[in-house]
């Protein structure tokens, strides 16, 4: 059964699935029915981030344009945008081969962010439904999962969770936090100066 986080919760991964390597992160989200005369277009992006907190490279930046990372075991890929979000389970989903990760990334940010927010008049407050899991891709077992019930009103930017490495093991941090600006907003965060 999966462990269920809420904001600001932390867990091991080792402790709640031992001996994990390979998992899948699922994200999902539905519309509240709002008309706001356009499609939403939400997507899934990945900062990987080293021991300052900063994307390593442009190239650690995993999104709809750069499926994969730069390592060569490509260890975090992006299976494509979906474009509408329509349907039930997840909307977008995010493979990480946890044991070849390489060692210079220290953490995985995990965001979701809505595709011309502000010319489409759109925010996360006119989205329900939000989730992030993390499922076993050996046996499909959904290990953790962490459903967003705050209202992001004013957000167009969302960090839904942190995979990170902390004594040799790989954690989940719930993370919640919401930003205005979309996309740009979460690349000034984690781009180096």
């Amino acid at each position: 059964m999966a462990v269920s986080l809420s904001k600001g919760q932390r867990v091991s991964l080792e402790k709640i699935a031992p001996g994990l390597t390979e998992v899948f992160v699922g994200l999902g989200w539905d519309l509240k029915s709002v008309d706001t005369g356009v499609d939403f277009d939400l997507d899934a992006s990945v900062f990987l981030l080293g021991s300052n907190d900063k994307l390593i490279s442009d190239k650690h930046f995993v999104f709809f344009n750069n499926l994969t990372s730069p390592d060569a075991a490509k260890s975090i890929e992006h299976t494509g945008d979906n474009l509408t979000g329509a349907g039930d389970g997840d909307d977008e989903v995010i493979k990480v081969k946890l044991t070849q990760v390489p060692a210079e990334v220290e953490k995985v940010v995990i965001t979701v962010t809505i595709h011309e927010a502000q010319e489409r008049k759109q925010n996360f407050g006119q989205v329900q439904n939000a989730f992030v899991r993390i499922v076993n891709l050996q046996n499909e077992q959904e290990v953790v999962r962490y459903d967003l019930v705050e209202d992001y009103s004013t957000e167009t930017a969302l960090i839904m969770a942190e995979l990170y490495r902390k004594d040799g093991e790989w954690r989940l941090n719930a993370v919640g936090a919401g930003y205005q600006g979309g996309l740009k907003a979460l690349l000034d965060r984690y781009q180096s100066p």
